[in-house]
């Protein structure tokens, strides 16, 4: 079975945390468009969503979902979201697909957040994916010679821009076995707006696409 396949199966688990009538967090990237169009075909009715990229709110708005703001919207129940890496501590990487920061926002607003994911996506310690960083763009060179110091080797995201108008720095050769540390120690860094670890907020609830089914991991 694909990885494609994978996440399509943990996409439509991920439908039955969904409250009926429930205003939905909803995240980035491609298993996040499989949940979009799993949510569209269902008979769930919601109140609406909050969306944290642009891309995503053009798929949702597609599919007929009213799309909300956050600061009038209030406390979420529910985010649904993928990620980059994964350990079964439910600390995450994410920010493949430049979204983090809007993506920590709406985490943090909800109440529960459910990862969807494949099995690849699973690892015992974090950083084989590069750690993303959002940077305001002045403080590019400054930020990443500190994140050389923590035994990185960052790199500019070319040709990136994020919703909020900043560059990406992709930080290598980083073994995370502190991911809460590390999270926050990169977002006191003058100049970061925010980083790709999700460990002070993680996911909740870990959905697992795998060839004979979906693995269901909790705390």
């Amino acid at each position: 079975m694909s990885s494609d396949d994978q996440k399509r199966r943990a996409a439509e688990a991920a439908l039955q945390y969904i409250p009926e009538g429930c205003i939905l967090g909803v995240g980035t990237g491609s298993t996040v468009n499989h949940f979009i169009a799993a949510l569209a075909k269902s008979r769930i009715r919601i109140s609406g969503a909050v969306s944290s990229s642009d891309a995503s709110t053009r798929l949702l708005k597609a599919a007929g979902i009213e799309v909300l703001d956050l600061n009038s919207s209030g406390d979420l129940e529910v985010y649904v979201d993928g990620a980059d890496e994964a350990t079964r501590h439910l600390a995450l990487i994410k920010g493949g697909g430049a979204a983090l920061t809007r993506e920590k926002i709406v985490a943090a607003a909800s109440r529960r957040f459910v990862c969807i994911t494949d099995r690849s996506k699973v690892v015992d310690v974090l950083g084989r994916f590069p750690l993303p960083v959002e940077v305001i763009p002045m403080a590019r060179s400054y930020v990443a010679r500190q994140l050389v110091k923590l035994g990185g080797q960052p790199v500019l995201r070319m040709g990136v821009t994020t919703d909020n108008g900043n560059v990406i720095l992709d930080v290598h050769n980083l073994a995370i076995t502190d991911p809460r540390g590390l999270e926050t120690e990169i977002n006191q860094i003058a100049g970061v707006v925010s980083n790709g670890i999700f460990a002070r907020r993680g996911a909740d609830l870990l959905l697992v696409g795998n060839d004979s089914g979906v693995e269901v991991i909790k705390p």
